[in-house]
């Protein structure tokens, strides 16, 4: 027996539950994991609360999708992983809240030496995100000045350092002057803070009055009206997220209206479709932050049975950079 955060039914975090689940041994093409680390991401809350669900809505579930740890058994067919081999994973089924899981061989992937089992944790899902947003949705290039909504969280920071890689001036949003502190640590050239100020009026002012050219935007209905007034003529607003509630409805002549701009909503099963893809998001990804070019901020860690907590304070807004759980 091993110990998983389990839910039975949609909820508040108090559905999350620490019990005793039973794991077994993978069969042909999996293997078993043993987590050494679990992350967080806002999506979880999603899955918890039934906005997003649970696949075929089956309880009891249980909820995460990105870990590392080592491989405890490899079931039949299973070649390219071993018994010991340090891996890692951020996309596949659900079920990383748990201190061990079965999981399908052709979604983990070796963890080079170089990255410790928390960067990891934190970096999957959140890394393979930024990928897709600043390579495939708007490819930013060299003299780009971008908007970063939450620049101060987990995708955030990923997508602040390698913007600024790729030679864009930064614009984020932030809560705090705390957060403003931490976003200007990691490359933000302008850290507006949304509560005080309007922040699509700053982004007039930073760029002239014409605009960015893309807005990534993970926090939703909050934010939806001043992304579209950020953006230039022709401009792309990507949304990837909603921390704040679902993007709006809304009439397509307002995308005339505001200078015939686009909008893409985002997931990623569309950009990580096969093994080739993943191989290729996850590596470029990894390769950045095996050479110190992007930095994964790991603010805060809670064993995995505070998992209840963790939501309710990644909710509240109280949390920045990543949090990974310790199981």
């Amino acid at each position: 027996m091993t110990k998983a955060i389990v839910i039975h039914q949609y909820g508040g975090p108090e559905e999350l539950q620490w019990e005793d689940v039973e794991v077994g041994d993978p069969g042909p093409d999996e293997v078993r994991i043993k987590h050494e680390a679990v992350g967080l991401n806002f999506r979880d809350t999603y899955h918890r609360s039934g906005s997003y669900g649970v696949p075929g809505d089956k309880f009891p579930a249980i909820i995460g999708g990105d870990g590392a740890g080592t491989i405890e058994a490899v079931g039949e067919n299973v070649t390219n992983l071993s018994v010991g081999q340090r891996v890692t994973y951020g996309n596949g089924p659900m079920g990383s809240y748990a201190q061990s899981r079965i999981m399908p061989a052709k979604f983990v992937l070796p963890l080079p030496d170089k990255i410790e089992y928390q960067t990891a944790a934190a970096m999957m899902v959140k890394g393979m995100t930024a990928q897709y947003l600043i390579r495939s949705c708007y490819p930013v290039s060299a003299g780009d000045t971008i908007l970063i909504q939450a620049v101060a969280g987990g995708v955030g920071l990923i997508l602040c350092q390698w913007a600024k890689h790729l030679g864009a001036t930064v614009i984020g949003t932030v809560s705090t002057e705390e957060k403003a502190e931490l976003a200007r640590s990691y490359g933000c050239d302008h850290a507006i803070n949304y509560t005080e100020e309007d922040f699509a009026a700053r982004v007039r002012d930073i760029t002239d009055g014409v605009g960015v050219p893309v807005a990534y935007d993970g926090v939703g209905a909050s934010t939806f009206e001043g992304s579209i007034n950020s953006l230039q003529i022709r401009g792309t607003l990507v949304g990837y997220g909603n921390a704040s509630g679902n993007f709006p409805k809304f009439d397509p002549l307002l995308l005339m209206d505001k200078g015939s701009l686009y909008f893409q909503r985002t997931s990623m099963k569309d950009f990580v479709r096969d093994r080739a893809e993943l191989e290729q998001v996850s590596g470029e990804m990894m390769a950045l932050v095996s050479d110190g070019t992007i930095k994964i901020e790991v603010n805060k860690t809670y064993p995995l049975e505070e998992a209840p907590q963790a939501h309710i304070d990644l909710e509240d807004r109280k949390t920045s950079g990543s949090v990974v759980y310790i199981p």
